[in-house]
């Protein structure tokens, strides 16, 4: 009967045990779900600012404005002596070549204002794709943690 009352406290204590361990570990995953919660929605905001770029309709042109300066290759012309010539132009790459075309004054700063918009709805498109993948990362760890055994 001793052996039985030996064995009956270690069944018992160890069921003590797994129960505390349980417990530690739900609330653990509690604690950890919460987190993960809070990160996610953080998330969704930073989405959804992000994406108030990108609802924009405003038009856009892709490309940078810039002032380019150059030799023109006569050889009495003023920029030999330093002074070079001095125009706006908007560069692009398309096909994998770079496009240069020259502004009139008149267009300036609408396609100015035209470029900074196109880069600015790059800056967020690539801020979607960044905040999707922390999304992904993020559920896939709240799969993780509510998963249970079948």
């Amino acid at each position: 009967m001793g052996r039985a009352v030996g064995e009956s406290i270690f069944c018992l204590t160890f069921i003590e045990l797994y129960a505390i361990y349980y417990i530690f570990m739900q609330n653990r995953n509690l604690s950890n779900l919460r987190r993960l919660r809070q990160t996610l929605r953080r998330l969704l905001q930073d989405l959804e600012r992000s994406l108030a770029e990108v609802f924009g309709r405003s038009p856009l042109v892709k490309g940078n404005v810039y002032e380019l300066a150059r030799k023109c290759g006569k050889a009495n012309c003023v920029c030999t002596r330093g002074e070079l010539h001095r125009s706006m132009v908007l560069t692009w790459s398309e096909g994998g070549k770079s496009r240069l075309v020259s502004i009139r004054p008149d267009r300036l700063g609408e396609l100015k204002e035209k470029s900074e918009a196109y880069l600015r709805f790059r800056r967020a498109r690539a801020r979607v794709t960044e905040i999707s993948r922390e999304i992904v990362a993020v559920l896939d760890q709240i799969e993780k943690l509510r998963r249970e055994e079948p």
